[in-house]
């Protein structure tokens, strides 16, 4: 039991924020890109796969980071006692977990089209590099977003079979939106992360949070009118916009307080309800 609750924590199995936040671009790329007027078990299939993969990936991104950021994870106070950095779990057997996950995870992968399955292989490297970011760049930020909104192109391959533009144009989108929130999440250990000496657009822009943030959102919802545009969206779809517009730039930006961790972690954990609200989006626009 004791090895058990030490992988829930190592893999943050208790944390959904963290795999929701990978899954909903996913959600969101097969979602534009399906037919419903076809058969939904398919849809639900993939659905079920795609929310399967950003478990484990996830999971084993977690691990990956903190046997990477073991020697920062004992200087910062948030995440000195996670089981590597405290030596409950040793790198040998992270590694272990690691290969056993990434294993089921392509188990998962498998079962989509080839074009999908080269380009979530060719995503490899950079879910297993962006740790090492914040040691030369002030955007790590940057390199979780392009990582973590892969999913939306896989989304739409799935069902497409080749990527446009739409799909493109939403990325980058869903790009600004991860550079956002993961600024945010951010503000907890800027003190910390500047005695070590490790980057983030967090420090970058600590005078200037909710101007920073506010350009990253409106490239965010800028990407999604493009992309209803693109898509003949109805009038519905712009409408129901507002709501996570509204919750972007009247709940996040106004709370949005670097001084204050504890309201950058509820602020950061509200973006599962902005993955959901754009999903809903979505859906709406395609009926």
């Amino acid at each position: 039991m004791k090895q058990l609750n030490l992988f829930i924590e190592l893999t943050r199995l208790k944390r959904p924020i963290g795999y929701m936040l990978l899954f909903w671009p996913c959600a969101w790329g097969l979602t534009l890109a399906y037919d419903f007027s076809k058969n939904l078990s398919n849809y639900f299939f993939y659905l079920s796969l795609f929310f399967l993969g950003s478990v484990l990936m996830r999971s084993a991104g977690c691990i990956v980071n903190d046997i990477s950021d073991k020697e920062f994870d004992k200087k910062v106070s948030r995440t000195k006692n996670r089981p590597i950095a405290s030596n409950q779990v040793s790198i040998k057997l992270g590694i272990f977990y690691t290969l056993i996950l990434c294993l089921l995870a392509f188990l998962v992968l498998i079962n989509f089209n080839n074009l999908t399955i080269l380009l979530a292989l060719g995503s490899m490297p950079l879910a297993f590099t962006y740790p090492l970011m914040k040691r030369f760049t002030y955007w790590p930020q940057l390199f979780l977003g392009i990582t973590f909104n892969y999913g939306l192109v896989l989304g739409w391959t799935a069902i497409q079979g080749e990527i446009n533009a739409i799909a493109i144009i939403f990325y980058l989108g869903a790009i600004f939106w991860t550079l956002g929130y993961d600024t945010i999440y951010g503000f907890q250990d800027i003190k910390d992360d500047e005695i070590i000496g490790v980057k983030s657009t967090s420090i970058k822009f600590k005078n200037k949070p909710k101007n920073f943030v506010s350009i990253c959102y409106v490239f965010l919802i800028f990407s999604i009118l493009i992309v209803g545009y693109m898509m003949n969206s109805n009038y519905f779809f712009y409408a129901s916009l507002l709501i996570t517009i509204a919750h972007l730039f009247f709940y996040q930006i106004k709370s949005i307080n670097a001084k204050n961790p504890s309201m950058c972690l509820e602020v950061f954990k509200s973006n599962n309800l902005v993955g959901l609200l754009i999903f809903c989006n979505i859906l709406i626009g395609k009926f």
